[in-house]
This record gives structure tokens, sequence and C-alpha cells, in this order.
């Protein structure tokens, strides 16, 4: 599938998953490069980002989401560089595809990194039969754990706390927006991509969710959301 849509040449963007890379708005750093070649359906080699005339040498074993232009589209992935290495007078960063290439819209991509409150349950059996029809059906009332959302897209968000969903499983997830400077609570159901255990904290799990059947109206919330908050950091970068 990789080559099917990616080819050398093909823009990228690449920004780290985990807070190591931070800008001055305390948002995980995003860089650009370009697409070297693709060595098979989940391996890719992209040119070592430059930023200032300096090559950035961006960590190995360590996950990035990646944005790649291409004539198709535009497609979001993660990957895990795997290896960095110059070949061809070229500085190179091999990456491998933790998740299968999904095509957006630009706007949903931007992530945030943020400290929002969560409750999160699995879905009902009556709640994925809608879903899996492309409806959403809440049933109200249910317990819900509690977690922390610490970056959030158009797209999905991932969240920590002492809940543990498996891969593939779908759940709900409420919280409050703030827009406008207005609270609004916010229920959505999302699909557990990715879980991990956090290896400081034991019996604590990170979750990457996607968002599923979100209408118009609840996209549109959230990345109005996130471009308040990117207006406040910068604001707050101003001294304003």
């Amino acid at each position: 599938m990789l080559s099917k849509y990616v080819a050398p040449g093909n823009r990228i963007e690449i920004q780290a998953i985990k807070g190591t890379r931070f800008n001055d708005k305390g948002i995980n750093k995003m860089y650009k490069s370009l697409v070297w070649d693709t060595i098979s359906d989940d391996r890719i080699e992209i040119l070592v980002p430059i930023e200032k005339n300096k090559l950035i040498a961006l960590p190995v074993n360590e996950e990035y989401d990646l944005y790649i232009f291409t004539s198709s589209g535009q497609f979001q992935c993660t990957a895990m560089a795997v290896d960095r290495y110059k070949s061809e007078n070229k500085h190179l960063l091999l990456l491998e595809l933790t998740t299968n290439l999904k095509k957006i819209q630009r706007r949903e991509y931007f992530r945030l990194s943020c400290a929002l409150e969560i409750g999160t349950r699995l879905l009902v059996d009556e709640e994925i039969n809608a879903i899996l029809k492309g409806d959403k059906f809440v049933v109200p009332g249910l317990p819900v754990k509690k977690g922390i959302v610490v970056d959030i897209s158009g797209g999905g968000m991932r969240f920590v706390g002492r809940a543990y969903y498996k891969p593939d499983s779908f759940i709900c997830c409420q919280g409050k927006l703030v827009l406008d400077g207005i609270e609004k609570e916010t229920v959505l159901a999302a699909k557990v991509l990715k879980v991990k255990e956090l290896q400081d904290t034991p019996g604590s799990y990170e979750h990457r969710v996607q968002f599923v059947n979100l209408d118009a109206k609840e996209r549109e919330e959230i990345i109005r959301y996130i471009f308040e908050e990117e207006r406040k950091h910068r604001n707050r970068g101003k001294g304003l």
C-alpha cells in the first residue's frame, strides 16, 4: 500500500509523538522533509530534516506522526525511526510504519498538546451496532474511568489513565471543551489504535484513539478548540 500512494520526492512532515522536541509554544515541533525511497510496504526512507542549514538528528527508537503529501492526496500514519545513516552522500532516516496510511484533510491533523480531564468506557453492544452502521447512539449514565488527554487533533487523541482497552475496541470518551469562553460537554466515540503501559507508572496506560462517526459540527468544534488554544499559547508567548 505504501508504494501505491507514496513516491520518492513527495513532501513529508514529521512530528515527534513524545514531548521531546517542543517549540516555543509548548507544542511538539513539525519538521519538513522529502521521501527518499519506499523500501517495502511498511518501511520508508526520508531525508533527515534540515533547519537553518543544520541537520536535525531525530532520535531513533522513537515514534513519530508522519504527514505525506502525494499526487493522490494527503496521508497520515505513525512510524518508528529504526535507523539513521548516510547513503549516496545523503543523510537518511529509516522509518517503519506502526499504523496504516490514512487519507486526511489537512486541517484535521494538527496535534495540540494539552491536559484535559476525560472519562472513558467501553461501548456496549447496542452502541457498537450503531457505530458499525455509520450512526451514533450513546447510552446515558453509564460509569466511566478517569483519564487525562495529553494531545488531540481533529482526527483523534492520546490519553493516559488506569483504564485498559484492547486495540480495535470501541470506547466512549466524555469531556469538556472550552469554546468562546463557554465550557461544553462533549461525548465522542473512538476506536483504539494502540495501547501501551507507561514504563514510569506501572498500572497506567497510554491509548491512541481515532474518532469515529464524527458529524461536521463535532469535528469543527474540536478543530476550533485546537485553534483557540494555539492562539492562547501564541499570545502568552508574546506577553499579551
